[in-house]
């Protein structure tokens, strides 16, 4: 796997998770509203399919 795609594939699961952590009981919502969006602009350009 490409390097963009990696890190492209990692942080879009890191969002995922995060949102679905929002979504339990208990969660510490000042947590997900302090990470998702510097998680969100960390997001880097979606890969073009062509490795390098």
């Amino acid at each position: 796997m490409c390097p963009d795609c990696a890190d492209f594939a990692r942080t879009v699961l890191l969002l995922g998770q995060l949102a679905l952590y929002a979504d339990t009981t208990g969660a510490d919502l000042d947590f997900v509203d302090a990470v998702s969006p510097s998680l969100a602009v960390s997001l880097p350009q979606p890969p073009t399919g062509e490795e390098s």
